[in-house]
């Protein structure tokens, strides 16, 4: 009689597994996007984050692609020289994290 718990159990682990890995890939796709659209990573110089902002200096704003960056989900973009301010919310931590590990 226990065994068909352990089944449930051991059933729903597995498709816990399946979503979590389906979401980092997806996850890692979209900030391979954002590089691109950043013009990519020999365009980024510096990246820092403030709360759900992720600032971003760059060496050309002219061939970063604002359009597909709030495609992405971007709530906001604010352009000051060669900095952009980007609104990501909750994901920026993350968003840094796998930005600075790429350079």
């Amino acid at each position: 009689m226990y065994w068909q718990y352990f089944v449930i159990i051991a059933i729903l682990l597995l498709i816990s597994i399946i979503v979590i890995k389906i979401n980092k890939k997806d996850f890692a796709i979209r900030i391979n996007k954002l590089i691109q659209y950043l013009g990519g990573k020999e365009n980024i110089l510096k990246v820092e984050i403030n709360m759900s902002r992720l600032k971003v200096t760059v060496k050309d704003t002219n061939i970063v692609n604002k359009d597909g960056i709030q495609k992405l989900g971007a709530k906001g973009i604010v352009e000051i020289e060669n900095q952009l301010k980007i609104i990501l919310g909750p994901n920026s931590k993350q968003i840094k994290k796998y930005m600075k590990d790429l350079k």
